[in-house]
């Protein structure tokens, strides 16, 4: 494992020479990792350890990668990229209904490999040059707090969910069956105004950390987005 400054990278495999590939591309790259061969160990460590994102094969001995994905996102949004040689499942991974934030098809390019872990922390970790950063919004996953200018607030699990979802593809209009879909990973049938109602408090929170500035705008007859710089007084209800 490499210095504890580089972002850690739980490397679940249990074929040796594919983690132990993974560990040397990913370590060269600049991460620091560790590897888990059994699905039964999976969810104690990720909770004690925290990484920042997750290779989870798809078939593993005690567990499926399926299950674990779905059980790590009753309680973690850390980033997940799938790893499955059955083709058959693309679809449903893509789907997100399991949670998962990327696939990869085996037999793959370690190079391939170390650029998507790259893309997916970048996505999901906006850097401080990004156009979306100019507020300085930084959410705490392990706490469900925002922080801005100085200020924080904590969320309820569900708003927290629900500004994750629209931070991390700012710009895009999120229907409301979309956001409940990323929330209510159970699929448990509520109202379209459950999300609406969760939306209203979130606004209010994050208008107490930035006064006079709208984060997420009602896009009329399609749902929601993140952007911050749209002007608010283009909003509609939605």
């Amino acid at each position: 494992m490499t210095t504890n400054d580089a972002s850690l990278i739980l490397i679940v495999e249990d074929e040796q020479k594919l983690a132990q590939l993974a560990i040397d591309y990913l370590q060269n790259a600049g991460f620091s990792t560790h590897t888990l061969g059994e699905g039964e160990t999976v969810i104690p460590w990720v909770k004690q350890q925290h990484p920042h994102l997750i290779l989870l094969d798809l078939m593993l001995p005690g567990r499926d990668g399926l299950t674990i994905c779905r059980e790590i996102r009753s309680f973690s949004n850390v980033p997940i990229i799938m790893v499955t040689a059955r083709i058959e499942e693309i679809d449903r991974l893509l789907g997100l209904e399991m949670g998962a934030d990327d696939y990869i098809c085996k037999p793959y390019s370690p190079r391939e490999m170390v650029a998507r872990v790259k893309a997916v922390l970048r996505r999901l970790q906006p850097q401080a040059d990004d156009i979306y950063q100019v507020q300085s919004l930084t959410l705490d996953a392990d706490s469900f707090r925002v922080f801005a200018e100085g200020r924080e607030t904590e969320l309820t699990s569900v708003e927290f969910q629900l500004l994750q979802a629209l931070y991390r593809q700012p710009g895009r209009i999120f229907s409301r069956s979309k956001l409940m879909d990323q929330i209510y990973q159970d699929q448990r049938v509520v109202s379209d105004r459950t999300i609406d109602s969760h939306i209203k408090k979130l606004r209010k929170k994050l208008a107490e950390l930035l006064p006079g500035q709208e984060l997420i705008h009602s896009v009329y007859g399609a749902g929601y987005r993140y952007d911050p710089q749209q002007d608010s007084d283009a909003d509609s209800d939605a």
